[in-house]
């Protein structure tokens, strides 16, 4: 984690939003993510989804688990409650926070690894709780803080960083949500914040569990075997007295294409990625169309980003466990523990 302050200064030119504040006021530490990662234009969305919604810091809680993804929250709101918990173990706690004060704005940031891995179980079930909060899965398919293993995202035939191919299917994050009953899905890309901005403040504002997956490059483990620029290379065909890693700094991958159209987006190390917006008259509201259009996408080498899937009518999980109107915290005692008489009725009642 970063706990390095960025320095305060105001540009005059900066514009306020209702609430006074401007967008340096929705900001947080200083990143020390590699320099080109994808997760930093994440950061920078989501900052702007915040600002461009006039919400105020103090009404949000931010979540996060372990990975490279799970740091961001760190750079973002930073008058925010915030709360890094156990690898793969966020949603649960999530779902604590949100059952315990539902007048919080919540925000889940996770990562391929810690949600799809380690943390399948415990995202599926948040799901299919349609518990009220935006989460946001920053995917790259590998393990960042761990020298690049795959992650269950990672596409067959790809190369990890000792240049081994992954012989193992992904989980789609989209599939898993809309097979779970999600009722917001989308994906978007790192480097178009032109379509990320608006899906981020429409998952803000969704009633229900709003899952986001974005495709974040990574800049530093595209460095893989068989590259005449990876450091083995370079080390085998020199001599030095000091061996040292270093990450050369990188640009950020940008894209910027129309809907119904697709381009192909070249990553660090060569590779290209075909992203395909989606088109015109697409209706979000049919979860089968919606799963046909993305296998055909799929078998078509493509990769659909938008909004994919809203269903507006869906109970959160406030409504359906019919619980308090207000946060816990609000509750008198004297509701919270209405005595034995009160549990001895509640407890016939199951009899």
């Amino acid at each position: 984690m970063s706990y390095i302050k960025k320095p305060v200064a105001r540009n005059p030119s900066l514009r306020p939003n209702a609430l006074g504040l401007t967008v340096r006021d929705y900001e947080g530490a200083m990143s020390t993510l590699c320099a080109g990662c994808g997760h930093d234009s994440i950061t920078a969305a989501i900052t702007r989804a915040f600002y461009e919604l006039d919400v105020a810091p103090h009404m949000v809680a931010k979540l996060s688990g372990i990975g490279c993804s799970s740091k961001t929250p760190t750079y973002f709101l930073s008058g925010a409650h915030g709360f890094n918990s156990a690898h793969g173990r966020m949603p649960a706690i999530l779902t604590g926070a949100a059952a315990a004060n539902r007048d919080l704005m919540y925000i889940g940031v996770s990562g391929d690894g810690d949600s799809l891995s380690i943390g399948l179980g415990q995202m599926s079930h948040a799901i299919r709780r349609n518990v009220n909060a935006l989460y946001v899965l920053e995917n790259n398919g590998v393990y960042g803080l761990t020298k690049g293993q795959f992650s269950a995202s990672a596409d067959p035939g790809s190369t990890s960083k000792r240049g081994a191919p992954n012989t193992q299917q992904p989980i789609d994050p989209v599939m898993l949500g809309l097979g779970l009953g999600a009722t917001f899905v989308a994906r978007s890309f790192s480097g178009d914040k032109a379509q990320l901005v608006p899906i981020l403040k429409a998952g803000l504002r969704h009633r229900g569990f709003a899952l986001v997956d974005v495709i974040s490059p990574c800049v530093t483990f595209n460095d893989h075997e068989g590259s005449t620029k990876s450091y083995r290379y370079t080390r085998g065909h020199r001599e030095s007295v000091v061996e040292a890693d270093w990450v050369p700094a990188a640009s950020e991958i940008t894209a910027d294409y129309a809907a119904g159209t697709a381009a192909e987006v070249q990553m660090h190390d060569g590779s290209v990625v075909r992203f395909t917006k989606i088109p015109a008259g697409y209706d979000p509201g049919d979860r089968d169309a919606v799963v046909a259009y993305l296998r055909a996408q799929q078998s078509a080498g493509a990769i659909p980003t938008g909004l994919l899937y809203l269903d507006p009518c869906g109970r959160d999980m406030h409504e359906v466990n019919c619980t308090v109107s207000g946060p816990l915290a609000a509750v008198a005692y004297e509701e919270l523990c209405p005595g034995a008489a009160a549990l001895a009725s509640l407890q016939a009642a199951y009899r």
